[in-house]
């Protein structure tokens, strides 16, 4: 504010009375012959006086003392026509009818989208611009925009506002209550186009899809192993560590989980928790007795991608898929073959072991395969599965069909039909 002061008088002008408004480009000043109150000399005292000015003043701060005092009682006179919402102030007002009116007058010049309210349109600008103004106190993480702090700082005081009306649990976020919510009300909103089942979450859903899909994005980098979930790699991957703190009081093995020292020791007690609805199957396992009720469903859900074949399991459906890719990951240690199946690998090591682990319980001969240990019982049942397709006759194996079907023709492709 400039100070002003008369030649012939050393008092300064108060403030108060030389007060000017920028927007006012033109002011009424009259210029009186006053009496100075100082040194009793006459001077010429400059009073300012405009009239518009004073009376648009006064208007203006008995607008401001109202709306304060609105904020101070709360106080909401203005009505939102469209809904329920009011608001202290008529220009809040009409930001809110943006709302209805799907009025958006700022725009994005780096994208298409379009904003009602500058203030959301400035926190947008900071996904372009990288900017994250509000920073974290405790830790180096900094966001875009402060409801996000505010959230991420209940990781630092462990606040939980936001209670379930169903149990004890809390949680820090809304939308991680609303998640656990559906524990609940049974909702599950997240529906697999492949089969029937429907998930709680969407992660779930995603994890379900790759049984249909056989993928196992989740490899191991010491082996060719891979998995669907991640913490199936972790696990497996605890092997390779060797960290196993769990130990069996009964026996040398140890784990990685406790949970599955908690799944070992039924081995140990015998107990089978997981009883089957439909037969009187118990199981130590859930994902076993989830298997064996594919038996009772005849669901198949496991569905080849280069064929159609579809698999109860997906672990068939693994061992499917390398007929497809060539791949045979078995290899034996003491020649060159190679297996799609671990089983057929065993199969092929006996050759080498010289084992016969097959043995007959009528008579004491021994097999090196299950599939030689049936044949041979059929000699002792007389059971005849394989029947001539050019008369009645009927045989124990099908080298002895095979010996048969020369009396028939010769040089013809042989027919022959176990029952």
């Amino acid at each position: 504010m400039q100070n002003y002061k008369f030649d012939n008088c050393v008092n300064r002008l108060p403030d108060s009375l030389i007060k000017f408004d920028n927007k006012f480009e033109k002011v009424d000043i009259k210029v009186e012959k006053l009496s100075c109150w100082e040194n009793k000399n006459t001077s010429e005292y400059i009073h300012v006086k405009n009239e518009n000015y004073i009376k648009e003043n006064a208007a203006m701060q008995m607008k401001e003392k109202e709306k304060r005092n609105r904020m101070l009682n709360g106080d909401k006179p203005y009505q939102c026509s469209q809904c329920d919402k009011a608001f202290s102030h008529s220009r809040n007002l009409q930001r809110h009818k943006r709302i209805h009116t799907g009025m958006t007058p700022y725009q994005c010049n780096h994208c298409e989208m379009t904003f009602p309210f500058n203030s959301t349109f400035v926190e947008h600008m900071r996904i372009h611009t990288g900017e994250t103004p509000y920073q974290c106190s405790q830790c180096d993480k900094a966001f875009s925009h402060n409801k996000n702090l505010t959230r991420h700082m209940r990781v630092h005081t462990g606040e939980t506002p936001y209670q379930c009306s169903q149990c004890d649990k809390a949680f820090s976020q809304n939308k991680n209550l609303a998640r656990h919510m559906r524990i609940h009300t049974g909702e599950t909103p997240y529906q697999c186009n492949q089969c029937e089942k429907a998930f709680l979450y969407n992660s779930s859903l995603e994890v379900h899809l790759r049984v249909h899909s056989g993928d196992t994005p989740y490899q191991c980098n010491q082996f060719e192993n891979s998995f669907s979930e991640s913490n199936n790699l972790k696990d497996h991957i605890s092997i390779h560590a060797g960290d196993t703190p769990y130990q069996c009081s009964l026996c040398e093995e140890a784990f990685s989980h406790n949970k599955k020292l908690t799944v070992h020791m039924r081995i140990h007690t015998g107990e089978r928790p997981y009883q089957c609805k439909q037969c009187e199957k118990a199981f130590a396992h859930k994902s076993s007795l989830k298997d064996h009720a594919r038996i009772h469903t005849g669901e198949r859900p496991y569905q080849c991608s280069h064929c159609n074949k579809t698999f109860s399991h997906n672990s068939s459906l693994r061992n499917h898929l390398r007929i497809h890719t060539g791949e045979k990951p078995y290899k034996c240690s003491q020649c060159d073959m190679k297996f799609i199946q671990s089983s057929n690998l065993s199969k092929h090591m006996i050759t080498h072991t010289g084992e016969k682990p097959y043995q007959c319980m009528q008579c004491n001969k021994t097999f090196t395969h299950t599939t030689s240990l049936k044949n041979h019982l059929r000699l002792h049942t007389r059971e005849k599965t394989y029947k001539c397709s050019q008369c009645n006759m009927y045989f124990v194996n099908s080298s002895s069909l095979r010996h048969h079907m020369v009396t028939h023709t010769v040089g013809e492709p042989l027919s022959m039909h176990p029952v």
